[in-house]
């Protein structure tokens, strides 16, 4: 099981091109980015991002991407200071024609939102920011050929379905992205990343995604993994940080809030769904993770349809 894509479906992952703009030098564009991920491609350079959370821009060149985690609110500009230039921000400024000049900048940014929280822990552990350095990475790797796709696609302009396939390679290298930075993480230190690394850990995260609602004990986990219960709980813990339980209930209520969002089954459906035998019991694990009821939940979520950050399923 493809337990990262699994995480990004339960989440309720939504993706959008912001913009494909040409960066002039007396404007930056500002990036409201409270509940989605950002993802920039440099197709030319320079770039700097300006964030509250950087101790410095951070230059970036033609072929770079960058990374950021979800709340990270952040600047572009072509110049490594916003002195005296005009802010634009997405979404309230209309994007000007594309321009390609030997003197102008182009990025292609992209936001990938998760709306709803508490959100699951591999979120929690992704850096404020990530970057994949264009001179860092095999020319020939996948990472390197979809940019470069990428900037084929933008720079020769006026193709049949420009703009599909341009949404189609943000995915991939987002995709692509995600995998270096999970690999990185996972190599250094503890958390999801690091987890998925140990394959009985693995097994026991990989049985809680395939049957969330079956009722697990931490015996049956244990021996699924080829573990003992004391193993099991001791390496789970250390590479988590949690227990396997507690983790089960994270991921069961990462799945009913998506439930409780996209669709319109009863409460006793959406318990049944998740691992809980009547909705009483699972209202109150819900409500004590989520900090609201389930009904409540439901109707803040509809209710937020229709804000102007919010993305649709398409």
């Amino acid at each position: 099981m493809d337990l990262l894509s699994n995480i990004l479906q339960e989440a309720g992952l939504r993706r959008r091109v912001l913009s494909l703009r040409g960066l002039s030098a007396d404007a930056a564009l500002r990036f409201p980015c409270e509940r989605s991920i950002g993802l920039h491609v440099v197709v030319q350079g320079p770039v700097h991002i300006h964030a509250p959370k950087l101790a410095a821009p951070l230059a970036l060149g033609t072929g770079d991407v960058a990374v950021m985690a979800r709340g990270c609110d952040h600047t572009l500009s072509m110049a490594p200071s916003l002195a005296g230039l005009r802010l634009l921000t997405i979404g309230e400024t209309p994007a000007p024609a594309l321009v390609l000049e030997p003197g102008c900048s182009v990025v292609v940014g992209g936001a990938f939102q998760v709306w709803n929280a508490p959100l699951h822990p591999f979120f929690a552990e992704l850096p404020d920011w990530f970057v994949l350095r264009n001179d860092a990475r095999p020319r020939l790797g996948p990472l390197a050929l979809a940019v470069g796709l990428m900037q084929q696609e933008i720079i020769s302009q006026g193709g049949h379905g420009g703009d599909s396939i341009v949404q189609a390679l943000l995915d991939v290298i987002f995709g692509y992205a995600l995998r270096e930075l999970a690999a990185e993480r996972g190599a250094v230190g503890a958390g999801w990343s690091h987890a998925v690394r140990d394959p009985q850990v693995r097994r026991a995260l990989t049985l809680m995604h395939e049957r969330s609602a079956h009722p697990w004990t931490l015996e049956e986990m244990a021996q699924h993994a080829g573990l003992s219960r004391t193993a099991l709980a001791e390496r789970f813990r250390d590479a988590m940080g949690d227990t396997p339980l507690n983790h089960l209930r994270t991921l069961r209520m990462q799945r009913a809030m998506r439930l409780l969002a996209e669709t319109d089954i009863k409460l006793e459906a959406v318990a049944a769904e998740v691992g809980y035998q009547d909705a009483f019991s699972f209202s109150k694990v819900f409500k004590r993770t989520v900090g609201q009821s389930p009904k409540a939940f439901r109707q803040r979520n509809a209710a937020e349809q229709a804000h102007p950050w919010r993305f649709g399923a398409g």
